[in-house]
């Protein structure tokens, strides 16, 4: 079952590696007898799914998720190992989503309008008022 990140690239099966264990969480006796715990791993060093841009792209904004060039999503919501496996496939293609978009434009800094300052300077002036009425008259 091949994992379609977008329409541009798509992850072959045999890249992708299972292992299975027992979970913790809702089940009942059912969870010390299944293993229905996945750990979905794909290494992003040696994988002939994406090109060297995507790799590098990729290596340098999820270094810290990546072990010796490895993701590895771990997915244990639900009891059914099948549907842990679709939650890992999911996971796993959100990252490298996050992983390839491209970066956000910079903002360029800019200074407030006269407009802006005045009706600031207004709403001050205002909300200072309704504070100064709230107060105790002086005694005289």
């Amino acid at each position: 079952m091949d994992l379609e990140v977008s329409p541009a690239l798509t992850i072959p099966a045999s890249e992708l590696s299972w292992r299975f264990s027992r979970s913790s969480g809702p089940g009942g006796q059912h969870v010390n007898t299944s293993d229905s715990r996945v750990e979905l791993s794909w290494n992003v060093a040696d994988s002939a799914a994406v090109s060297d841009e995507q790799r590098t792209m990729l290596v340098s904004r999820l270094g810290r998720r990546l072990i010796a060039g490895v993701i590895t999503v771990t997915a244990s919501e639900r009891r059914s190992q099948l549907r842990n496996r679709e939650i890992a496939l999911v996971k796993l293609a959100e990252i490298v989503i996050e992983g390839l978009a491209p970066e956000a434009a910079h903002r360029r800094p800019t200074k407030p309008t006269r407009g802006s300052k005045r009706r600031h300077l207004v709403t001050k002036q205002q909300r200072s008022a309704t504070k100064r009425q709230r107060q105790r008259p002086a005694a005289e």
